[in-house]
């Protein structure tokens, strides 16, 4: 590293033991019972769910369906960027913690109305779920609808510079892999989101 003017920045750097984990990119590598998983870090979850609720406060005084498109932003993005971790969980958890801050907001809206007439002027069943947050022409993205798919371990004997069709290839077959996986997705075989 010295020989390219690079070098560690102590205050950056940590040692740890693999059993304990460290977060690197948003994500935490821990080793549990000897087998490797990587699974979004609890930093990356308080600041997706820290920005959700800023995004429902800011716009607590617009339609359903600018709220909508606004968080549909933050969720399909964040959940693509966690698609290939161990994830499910946490996109579970993150969707209850935004019902949640949307029935928040929905009774500030309406504090004098009672929950069966809230629930049913927001949330209209579809294709078999009963809370769907929607309006005739958009539907709330929920993060547990993302297939995880994993990435295909790279080959280090292959050059990026040198074996570009390697690289290509394995684009390629990823990008088949997530699409058949969101096919068999009960979301897309129930065609939750088609209005």
């Amino acid at each position: 590293m010295k020989e390219r003017g690079l070098k560690l920045s102590e205050e950056k750097t940590a040692t740890t033991n693999i059993n304990d984990g460290f977060d690197f990119l948003g994500w935490n590598f821990r080793k549990f019972k000897g087998k490797l998983l990587i699974q979004p870090s609890t930093k990356s979850k308080k600041k997706i769910t820290k920005k959700l609720s800023q995004t429902v406060r800011y716009y607590r005084e617009s339609k359903q369906e600018i709220l909508i498109v606004k968080l549909n932003q933050i969720t399909k993005g964040w959940a693509e960027y966690h698609h290939c971790v161990c994830a499910k969980s946490t996109f579970a958890l993150i969707d209850h913690r935004l019902w949640e801050m949307l029935w928040k907001w929905t009774k500030r809206r309406h504090p004098q109305k009672c929950n069966k007439w809230v629930k049913n002027r927001y949330w209209h069943p579809k294709c078999g779920r009963q809370w769907s947050f929607r309006t005739d022409t958009i539907v709330l993205y929920q993060m547990m609808d993302m297939p995880i798919v994993r990435v295909k371990s790279l080959d280090l004997n292959k050059n990026p510079f040198l074996n570009s069709d390697y690289f290509i290839k394995r684009k390629k077959e990823h990008e088949m892999k997530r699409k058949l996986a969101y096919q068999k997705s009960t979301a897309a075989r129930s065609e939750y989101y088609v209005l």
